[in-house]
């Protein structure tokens, strides 16, 4: 009987200090898990409709072209400039792409054939419709044949003139219930494919104008 009690006691009294210190570490390990787990993810996410592109001071290369935003149908050009030191070292690139669509559905990564020219590459492709954005990334092959990729593990994303996320539409070319994306070949779809600088030159020489004239 004596024994019994004993273990009654000890139910009574909870468990023991160090039992509820190994419970509190476990929980504190289980937290720094997750929080290792989705930091990537965060840190690889993205703005809708923001553009990423490549800082040019941490790449052996500069874009000279690359159509901004991408419009359904519409051809997609993507030009860029080995540096001085890259050409000497005999270091090439190869380009490769990704289409991701408004459903959620990403295309397979496509290996491109970059027209190379005393350094610069180039090529072009044709957003499908409804399309979300233009995934892209750079390889580099140097002299001894390591290779390295920009961006490690992530994508350069140029979006598109109407893509969905998060529950809504956006883009030049969107609407409240969808896109109204107009023909590649129409007049109306030349002004995006000029990228957003030219548009922004645009709206501030048409300022201009109204204030002279008021």
């Amino acid at each position: 009987m004596k024994g019994v009690g004993a273990s009654l006691a000890k139910l009574e009294k909870g468990p023991s200090p160090t039992s509820a210190m190994m419970r509190v570490l476990a929980l504190l390990l289980v937290t720094l898990v997750c929080t290792a787990v989705v930091a990537p993810a965060q840190a690889g996410s993205t703005e809708a409709g923001v553009d990423i592109n490549p800082d040019e001071a941490d790449v052996p290369f500069s874009v000279l072209e690359r159509t901004t935003p991408s419009q359904d149908g519409n051809q997609w050009t993507l030009s860029l400039q080995l540096d001085q030191e890259a050409m000497d070292n005999g270091t090439t690139m190869a380009i490769t792409t990704q289409i991701c669509l408004n459903n959620g559905v990403c295309d397979p990564p496509v290996a491109q054939e970059a027209e190379a020219n005393n350094g610069v590459y180039t090529m072009d492709l044709t957003p499908p419709s409804d399309h979300t954005y233009v995934n892209w990334r750079v390889k580099t092959t140097y002299s001894d044949d390591s290779t390295e990729t920009f961006p490690n593990g992530e994508w350069y994303k140029t979006w598109s003139t109407c893509y969905y996320d998060d529950g809504r539409f956006g883009g030049v070319h969107a609407q409240d219930d969808g896109c109204n994306v107009p023909l590649a070949d129409s007049e109306e779809s030349a002004l995006p494919a000029l990228g957003a600088v030219v548009g922004i030159m645009a709206v501030g020489l048409a300022a201009a104008v109204v204030v002279r004239r008021s």
